[in-house]
């Protein structure tokens, strides 16, 4: 029995219909993604977005990361950077607790191995010096580490448990110089507050703490025969919520851009 002629014509319309349909629902797909396309393959793009960054450092670091972070936000939109400074050894039992955090950056690669278990593998971005930190004017004419052993001098150390205070005392054991300290300070900062504040007449310090205060204390460089270099690994903790961003920041540290705001605040090369 022949088919009707409109009938035919209704199925051939159904059918071109059809066949356009089909590419329309790809392309709809496509455009869905790329709607959606804050990541890349695996996320990559959107688990960074946005981030909330919580960073232990050392307290050495406080003025420099605080500039160094502004940079990175800056160049990271989403990103929030909030920095924890302390002594690296308040640091490393912060982590040993599992205290919420990301990155881990300490003055000395001793502190870090303490916590080689809680962490990824670290570099090293910078490197420091000790100098003698003075009143401003050097009132009391320190001109060398043996001057610290004056019993008329108010000497202020970082407590041995430190990066600065372990340095320091390896110093002066080595020069074989007593030193009897009026203070023993949790943290490098707080040996430079003293100083600053005059309630110390001189101490031992980074040099780029001294640098930071230049307008309230004189630096007595100490020469590289007698003087010790601390290390600053930085590393991610793997207990990051945000592995992904904070792997971004560490690696971003040996950058270029970060390296020269490093410089810039007087901390030496890698």
């Amino acid at each position: 029995m022949p088919v009707p002629r409109a009938l035919t014509r209704r199925r051939a319309a159904a059918a071109l219909t059809a066949a356009l349909l089909v590419p329309l629902a790809a392309c709809g797909s496509d455009d869905a993604q790329k709607d959606t396309g804050k990541t890349g393959p695996s996320g990559s793009a959107s688990s960074a977005a946005g981030a909330e960054l919580t960073v232990l450092a050392a307290a050495s670091l406080t003025d420099v990361f605080k500039k160094a972070g502004a940079a990175y936000e800056k160049a990271h939109p989403g990103t929030e950077i909030t920095f924890s400074f302390a002594g690296s050894q308040e640091l490393v039992a912060q982590v040993a607790q599992g205290s919420p955090a990301d990155a881990l950056v300490t003055a000395d690669t001793k502190s870090m191995d303490k916590v080689k278990a809680d962490t990824g593998t670290p570099t090293v971005i910078a490197r420091n010096r000790l100098v003698i930190a003075t009143g401003e004017g050097n009132p009391h004419k320190v001109d060398e580490l043996e001057d610290l052993a004056d019993t008329k001098l108010k000497v202020v150390l970082a407590a041995t448990e430190v990066p600065a205070g372990k340095y320091s005392q390896k110093i002066l054991d080595a020069q074989k110089i007593t030193v009897k300290p009026v203070s023993q300070e949790p943290n490098v900062r707080a040996v430079l507050s003293k100083v600053e504040l005059g309630e110390a007449d001189a101490g031992l310090v980074y040099k780029t703490d001294a640098e930071s205060a230049k307008d309230k204390v004189d630096a007595v460089e100490i020469p590289d025969a007698q003087n010790a270099i601390a290390a600053y690994p930085a590393a991610t903790l793997n207990q990051s919520k945000n592995a992904e961003a904070a792997a971004a920041f560490v690696a971003w540290l040996s950058s270029p851009e970060a390296q020269k705001i490093l410089r810039g605040a007087g901390f030496q090369r890698p």
